[in-house]
C-alpha cells in the first residue's frame, strides 16, 4: 500500500482508514440513534447474533462475559455447517462510552488484535462510532485487510444500524 487508503461508502456512512506501515485500522460510522442504544446493542449477548457477521451465516454467542476480564466467543456457521469461531477478552468497558477488547480468529490462532470502540454523542441524537484495531504487526494488519474484512465489516455495521435506528426511534 503506497498511500493512505480511506474508503467511504456514502450509502452506509462507514469510513475505513488504512495507512501504510502502521499497525492499525480505524473505522468510523455515524448511527442515527442515541449513544446508549448503540452501546447496549453492541454489548448485549442477546442482540449480538442479530447483527454480528455476514447475514448468510448464523451467529451464536458461546460466551459473553461483558465485564473487564470477561471472555467472549462467537461462532458463525455457514449453510454447510462449517464453523468460524472468534474470541477475545474484555479489558475495559465504560457504558455508554467505550469498549476495549481483544479479537482473535480461532482459524488463525496467535494473531490477536486490540480493539477500542468509542461511542460519541453528536448532534440530533446520533452516535459517532470509532473503532481502532491495533495489530501485532503490519503484516497481520495487511492480512486482515486482504481477507476481505471490509465488506464483512460494512455488512455488520449496516445490520447494527438497522437494529439501533429502529430501537432509537422508540427511545
Amino acid at each position: 500500500m503506497a498511500d493512505r487508503t480511506t474508503t467511504t461508502n456514502k450509502t452506509d456512512k462507514t469510513e475505513l482508514i488504512v495507512e501504510p506501515g502502521r499497525h492499525d485500522i480505524v473505522v468510523t460510522r455515524v448511527f442515527d440513534a442515541p449513544r446508549d442504544v448503540v452501546y447496549a446493542a453492541f454489548t448485549d449477548p442477546d442482540l449480538i447474533p442479530t447483527w454480528w457477521g455476514p447475514a448468510q451465516y448464523e451467529t451464536t454467542v458461546d460466551r459473553a462475559e461483558v465485564r473487564p476480564g470477561g471472555v467472549w466467543r462467537y461462532i458463525s456457521r455457514d449453510e454447510h455447517g462449517t464453523e468460524y469461531a472468534f474470541k477475545g477478552v474484555y479489558h475495559d468497558l465504560v457504558a455508554p462510552e467505550r469498549v476495549v477488547s481483544t479479537f482473535e480468529f480461532e482459524g488463525v490462532p496467535g494473531h490477536v488484535e486490540l480493539d477500542t470502540a468509542t461511542f460519541e454523542e453528536i448532534d440530533g441524537g446520533k452516535t459517532k462510532y470509532t473503532s481502532v484495531s491495533v495489530f501485532q504487526s503490519v503484516e497481520d494488519r495487511d492480512a486482515m485487510v486482504a481477507s476481505g474484512m471490509e465488506s464483512g465489516l460494512r455488512e455488520t455495521l449496516n445490520r447494527l444500524a438497522k437494529i439501533v435506528e429502529r430501537s432509537g426511534a422508540d427511545h
